[in-house]
């Protein structure tokens, strides 16, 4: 942002260079223009220097987040999965077939005593085809 500051101080040395009367008329206006330029090139200055620094704290929580996910969930994301083999679909979480809308299976929201679920976003009862939901969740409980 040097630049746009240098350019008004070539605007302000200029004025005063041809001698412009800064006291009345347009010479006055011209002067306090060449001023509000001056105070928004460093108001901008300032803000630059800002995002500067806020950029790189978020590039620091990015980079923990990273680490944080990593812990969290590993290498392997299939790890979570169905280990029988029989789905089609990660045991987390599907996607509806009649509107895409990605649907996480929670053992408080599903009904282990059927097979269908009902996807929330548009009503289309799912068919949940294997067996393991049941052996997972009773498991846990």
């Amino acid at each position: 942002m040097a630049a746009l500051e240098e350019k008004v101080a070539y605007l302000k040395g200029l004025c005063e260079g041809m001698d412009v009367d800064t006291e009345k008329g347009e010479g006055k206006l011209l002067a306090k223009i060449i001023e509000v330029l001056g105070d928004m090139a460093e108001e901008i200055a300032c803000m630059n220097e800002d995002y500067e620094e806020l950029q790189a704290q978020v590039d620091e929580i990015d980079e923990d987040l990273g680490f944080v996910e990593e812990d969290l969930y590993g290498d392997d994301e299939d790890e979570d999965g169905c280990d029988c083999g029989c789905c089609d679909f990660d045991c987390e979480d599907i996607k509806c077939p009649n509107c895409g809308e990605e649907i996480y299976l929670d053992s408080d929201v599903l009904d282990l005593d059927d097979d269908v679920f009902v996807c929330p976003a548009c009503g289309h009862e799912i068919e949940l085809e294997c067996d393991c939901y049941d052996d997972d969740f009773e498991d846990e409980e």
